[in-house]
């Protein structure tokens, strides 16, 4: 089997369009690539972001006793979208499969700890190697925000610990903290498909039994009046900051937290709303613009305690 991939590039506003375009004409698969190298915010759970200018690229098989008209669907496609780019290719069935996974390749965190494609070998089998599809959910390690967290609990002392990670995504955080050695981790997110990524990842990684995730309304019965040693939210800066009083009733008095997936103009409006439950202790920036606030929780007897 060869498969045939069409790519048309198009404004962010044509892509709906693009996309039910390739699918009516038989497209197996429609993924979206950046076109301009365009940094994007990090998502909240559940959102799709999508670049100013994208590359829709339509996935066609074609069976070895059958070939496709190419001439007769760039002809189509032309006269629906004059304007926009098209340029095809043909992949043999292997190359097809490598050029997706050729896309992903292991991520040092720290001195052994790596981040590992599920298909590979680890680089230092020793190490503290996080086992991953990066297919399910947004969280590979290849984000700066999710990079930052994956440090902070690489230097963080969470043996033997009960973690809560907030927002959970693919569910990396949270496994890393139970391979680093928590006791417990308690995850959470308001996507479906991020607790079904979570539990993957978990049973990937052999820590499946030491993790609970669910939606936030089974989060908040299942934890009930347990608070975390460590705490984790690698969201936006728009959602984090209300979150804050509920954020400070999750967290031991003294307890370690590290909020991400803040830009750095963003930092001082966050620190200032969390600086009233927890103590600002660091501030680490990467990528030129995403950073991590962490600290601790205050050791208070106020009403969030």
């Amino acid at each position: 089997m060869k498969w045939l991939q069409i790519h048309i590039t198009v404004e962010q506003a044509q892509v709906d369009f693009t996309e039910t375009l390739l699918s009516s004409l038989g497209a197996v698969s429609v993924t979206l690539d950046d076109a301009e190298n365009q940094d994007l915010l990090e998502p909240l759970p559940g959102e799709t972001p999508l670049w100013n200018k994208v590359i829709v690229t339509g996935i066609y098989a074609q069976e070895d006793d059958e070939e496709i008209d190419v001439n007769a669907l760039l002809t189509f496609i032309t006269a629906q979208m004059p304007e926009a780019p098209v340029r095809y290719e043909f992949l043999e069935d292997q190359e097809w499969e490598r050029t997706w996974m050729d896309a992903y390749e292991p991520i040092q965190i720290a001195e052994k700890y790596w981040i590992v494609p599920e298909w590979m070998e680890a680089p230092e089998a020793d190490a503290v190697n996080i086992k991953l599809d990066p297919g399910l959910a947004f969280g590979t390690g290849n984000h700066a925000s999710t990079f930052l967290c994956l440090q902070w609990l690489g230097k963080t002392d969470v043996k033997n610990k009960v973690v809560i990670d907030y927002g959970c995504g693919s569910g990396i955080l949270g496994v890393a903290a139970l391979l680093l050695g928590a006791k417990k981790v308690y995850a959470t997110d308001i996507d479906p498909q991020a607790i079904l990524a979570t539990k993957q990842n978990a049973e990937l990684n052999g820590v499946l039994d030491n993790l609970y995730v669910g939606l936030p309304e089974e989060f908040n019965v299942e934890l009930k009046d347990q608070k975390a040693d460590v705490f984790v939210a690698n969201i936006l800066a728009g959602p984090l900051m209300p979150l804050a009083p509920e954020f400070a009733t999750l967290v031991k008095s003294e307890g370690e937290f590290a909020l991400a997936g803040i830009l750095e103009e963003q930092v001082a409006d966050v620190s200032n709303v969390y600086s009233s439950f927890f103590d600002i202790l660091e501030v680490e920036k990467r990528e030129q613009h995403w950073c991590r606030i962490s600290g601790k929780r205050q050791n208070t007897h106020s009403n969030f305690e």
